[in-house]
């Protein structure tokens, strides 16, 4: 599942790059096209490193902070589409990605505090 979850956090750090990049060239939308940046390719880097941890308490906390950026990066998400930055589908397709994200990194938490 790890494998499976890097994968869609790489992914999905690219797209909030694209979307980052959208927001400040096109909209002009500095403040929140900065903090989703920052939300949305942490998750990634989170996940990269609780898979370098040096043991399973490492594991959970990069996780656990994986997990927070992915409901930060959820919330921006919604403000971002209700600010009518991007359309309803485009906003869908991202939070339906980092809805994903969060659903695996849950599953993967629970699985290594059964195990602990």
């Amino acid at each position: 599942m790890a494998d499976i979850l890097q994968e869609k956090a790489y992914k999905f750090a690219l797209r909030v790059v694209k979307l980052s990049e959208y927001l400040h060239n096109e909209k002009r939308e500095y403040v929140l096209s900065r903090k989703i940046l920052d939300s949305g390719t942490n998750i990634a880097l989170f996940i990269e490193e609780g898979k370098q941890g040096e043991n399973r308490p490492d594991f959970i906390q990069k996780y656990s902070v994986a997990n927070k950026e992915a409901f930060k990066s959820h919330l921006l998400l919604r403000l971002i589409r209700d600010s009518k930055y991007i359309s309803e589908a485009q906003a869908e397709s991202l939070l339906f990605d980092c809805g994903e994200i969060q659903g695996l990194l849950i599953t993967s938490l629970r699985t290594a505090r059964k195990n602990e």
